[in-house]
This record gives C-alpha cells, sequence and structure tokens, in this order.
C-alpha cells in the first residue's frame, strides 16, 4: 500500500484545503489522530507556504492532563514550532459538549493572537462515521447527515477525514512516538463511545464490516443535497440573498412568491452560509416572522437572532463589535468604531459637499465619532429646521438592531454628518480651504451571493 505520507500529501494538494499560505495553529490533543496529523502537516507544510503553532488544550477533566500537556510541549520542541497551552479547568464532571464549546472557543482566541489562516484538526474517518449515525439519533436534517465538512467557516480545517484512526495509529508507532490513549473515548457512557464501541460494533456484526462504507455513503448523498440547495440560491435572483461575515438578510417580497416548504429549505441553506444550523421549526417561525411588520424580532437561539427591517428579512449573531468613541488626537489617523472603519487626513476642502455620502470635510479640529444618543437633532445641509436623528435612521431604513452602534461625527453636542445619510450645515470650510477629509466605511460590507 502506499505510504499514509504520500497519500496524505495527494490529498490535501488535490482538495485544495489550504488554498493560501500562512499561520495554521494545529489542535494536538497527545493521541495518536493527532500527532499524526502534526508529523503529516509539519512534513508538507514549507511546500503549503504554512508556518504552524502547536496548541494543546488541558481540559482539566482527566487527573493526568498535566503530563499529557508536558508530552505534547516536547513535541513541539522536537518540531522547533512554538506551543500554546490552553489550561481550561473544566473539572471531572464537564460534558463533552461543554469540553468542545470551551476547546474551540480557546482554539479562536489562539488564533486570532496570532493572525492565523487556519485552525486544523484531527478528525478522521471513524469520527465522519460516529457523527453521522449521531446526527441519525439525534434526529437530524437531512443537511446534517452530510457529517462532518472538510473545511468550515473561521478557517477551520480538517485534512484527516479519508483516513481511518487504524492508518493513522500504525503511522505513529512505526515512527517511533509517545502517545496518550484517553480512557474517555472507550468509556460508554458518553454517547459518542456508546456509538463508536457498543452500537457500531453491533451494527458490524449484522450487516458486515461494510456498515462503515455504507454509513458514509449515506453522508455523502446528503451532502450532494446540501450542495444543491446551496446553488440553488445563486440561481434566485428575486430573493437578493446578501450574505455578511455575522448573518444574512432577504427580501421579503421575494421570500413570498415560494411555497412555505420551498421558502424553508432556502432559509436554511442561506443559514449554513453563515454557519447557523437552523432547524426546520426555527426556520418555519423565521418564515412567519418575514410576514409580520417592520420592527419585529425572533430569537434564534445563543447569540443568533431575527429581525423584520422594512422590505428585508435580517438574520444576524449579535457578535460585540466595541463601539468605542474616536477622538481625532493627530492631524491623520485611523480608528475602528464598532462595524465601521474610519479614516481622516488633512485636505483641502472640494467646491461642493454632498449632503448623504460617506466621504466628508469638516472644517477645524476637536471633533469625535460617537454613536447616537437620546435627542440628537441635526440642521442638514440645505435643509430648514432642526431634524431629530433617530427619525433620519429609520427613514434611511437602518435596522432597527444597528441603530445603536450607528456612527455619528459632532463636535461637542453639535452633530456635523451622519456618514451615509445626511451632512449637516455644522462645520463646513469654504471650498479651497484647508480642511479634514473623514472617510468611513463598513468593514463588514454585504457581499452578494458570497460562498461561505
Amino acid at each position: 500500500m502506499t505510504p499514509l505520507s504520500s497519500r496524505f500529501r495527494h490529498h490535501v494538494t488535490h482538495t485544495r484545503l489550504f488554498r493560501h499560505p500562512g499561520i495554521a495553529v494545529v489542535a494536538v490533543s497527545g493521541g495518536a489522530d493527532s500527532v499524526a496529523l502534526l508529523d503529516l502537516l509539519h512534513a508538507l507544510a514549507p511546500e503549503l507556504g504554512l508556518a504552524l503553532v502547536v496548541a494543546h488544550a488541558d481540559h482539566g477533566i482527566q487527573p493526568e492532563s498535566g503530563s499529557v500537556a508536558q508530552t505534547v510541549r516536547h513535541l513541539a520542541e522536537q518540531y522547533g514550532l512554538p506551543f500554546e497551552l490552553g489550561e481550561l479547568q473544566l473539572g471531572s464532571a464537564a460534558t463533552e459538549t461543554v469540553a468542545r464549546r470551551a476547546r474551540y472557543a480557546w482554539l479562536g482566541e489562539v488564533r486570532r493572537r496570532y493572525t492565523a489562516r487556519y485552525v486544523v484538526t484531527a478528525h478522521h474517518r471513524d469520527d465522519q462515521v460516529e457523527t453521522i449515525v449521531l446526527r441519525l439519533l439525534r434526529g437530524s436534517a437531512p443537511a446534517g447527515l452530510a457529517g462532518i465538512p472538510a473545511r468550515r467557516r473561521g478557517g477551520l480545517v480538517r485534512p484527516l477525514l479519508p483516513f481511518t484512526k487504524l492508518e493513522l495509529a500504525a503511522h505513529v508507532a512505526t515512527r517511533g512516538f509517545t502517545v496518550h490513549d484517553d480512557p474517555a473515548n472507550r468509556d460508554p457512557r458518553h454517547l459518542r463511545s456508546w456509538v463508536r464501541t457498543v452500537l457500531l460494533p453491533l451494527a458490524a456484526g449484522r450487516l458486515g464490516a461494510r456498515v462503515g462504507d455504507d454509513v458514509l455513503r449515506a453522508g455523502r448523498a446528503a451532502a450532494l443535497e446540501r450542495r444543491a440547495w446551496d446553488r440553488a440560491l445563486e440561481h434566485l435572483p428575486e430573493l437578493e440573498l446578501r450574505v455578511e461575515p455575522h448573518g444574512f438578510d432577504v427580501a421579503r417580497g421575494g421570500l413570498a412568491r415560494y411555497d412555505d416548504a420551498l421558502s424553508v429549505a432556502l432559509l436554511r441553506a442561506a443559514a449554513r452560509r453563515v454557519g447557523l444550523v437552523l432547524g426546520i421549526r426555527p426556520a418555519r417561525r423565521l418564515l412567519t416572522l418575514s410576514q409580520r411588520q417592520s420592527g419585529r424580532r425572533l430569537s434564534l437561539g445563543g447569540e443568533w437572532g431575527a429581525e423584520v427591517a422594512f422590505d428585508r428579512l435580517r438574520v444576524s449573531c449579535a457578535v460585540a463589535h466595541a463601539a468605542d468613541d474616536v477622538v481625532a488626537t493627530a492631524e491623520r489617523g485611523s480608528a475602528v468604531f464598532g462595524e465601521f472603519h474610519v479614516e481622516w487626513m488633512p485636505e483641502a476642502a472640494p467646491a461642493h459637499l454632498p449632503r448623504s455620502d460617506w466621504t466628508t470635510w469638516i472644517a477645524g479640529a476637536n471633533w469625535e465619532v460617537r454613536p447616537p444618543r437620546a435627542g440628537d437633532r441635526l440642521v442638514p445641509l440645505g435643509g430648514i429646521g432642526r431634524r431629530p436623528l433617530r427619525r433620519m435612521l429609520m427613514e434611511a431604513r437602518v435596522p432597527r438592531s444597528q441603530r445603536p452602534g450607528y456612527p455619528v461625527l459632532a463636535r461637542g453636542e453639535t452633530i456635523l454628518w451622519v456618514p451615509g445619510i445626511c451632512r449637516s450645515a455644522a462645520g463646513l470650510p469654504r471650498p479651497g480651504t484647508p480642511a479634514v477629509r473623514v472617510d468611513v466605511t463598513r468593514h463588514s460590507e454585504s457581499q452578494t451571493d458570497r460562498r461561505a
């Protein structure tokens, strides 16, 4: 048989799992699977342009977890790689679900700290079989039976899915590595371990060794159906799907044209593009929400929610974006205000200032960018009277959930500009005189039909 290293190289390069060079955080538990992953990927890293970081999460569940962490640290040192240890201190009562969520949250922190492009995990063929069976037992919809994807949002990559646990164990044995055998993997009190050690052997004893292949074949069929629904989104222009980093929105009118069953399937497909697993019942509630008046909201569980915003149905994740006030302390600079990027520089004022644009010029210094405040009013450029900012945001169709974090450029209590909505008559520079040019962009700008 062709060596595992050769088959791994062919799989990774053929499927282009690592499409761009960059830093890759490799999750290493100390078990045979993750140790094999590190060894195989380290050999291929120069060819792929990857700089590896070894990350070990010590859940604090098993009493010997500290010694396992030291073994992984030593392995990283052997390869000359940076090592990150996450001491999660979950305690012996922690469930599989709690441990998994804590581990991935910590891996995400490591990824952000290193500005890494990828997080790589050692899920393999046996894990895929177990996952599909587990989802079937839990009543997953067909899309869930597609199993574990090789690539996910957030840079998550799983390059070992075609390979069995036995192959990976044989590889590390040949290489002479010390590995940790976690007893929890054989404890039938854990549901996944019960599927692994009890249910699948029983099925294999009754149906034969092909049972794993049959489960995977069903998973591939489900994955094909899921891809088909994803492609269908691109052939429905009346849906006007817009995908953002933390959500999506669709045209309510376009959605209303479809049969309810089709609408539910499309909403679930759109949700998958942004990493939201939307069940059939929540999708039906979402469809009902789309038929209600603007301003109505619906919780979808966790940090996800939906709202009717004028003629759009919006689904978004309440990701915390600190909208700290931006105070210009130099003649040029840039800053982040929530989901917006602010940049300013000295530049002579033009002959004409547009009333509604994402760029303006102001005279003088001592200005700031802040969120809206109760009672805010401004005199629009070329207008008459002081208009309430709350009303202007509504007329500009800014969704209610986005209004508290919308940028307002002000000097003291005087509003100079509301980006993209209205330039006030205050702080206007004379044409050709020295001024400050200010540009505001939304750094999570919508991208139509972007693939997740």
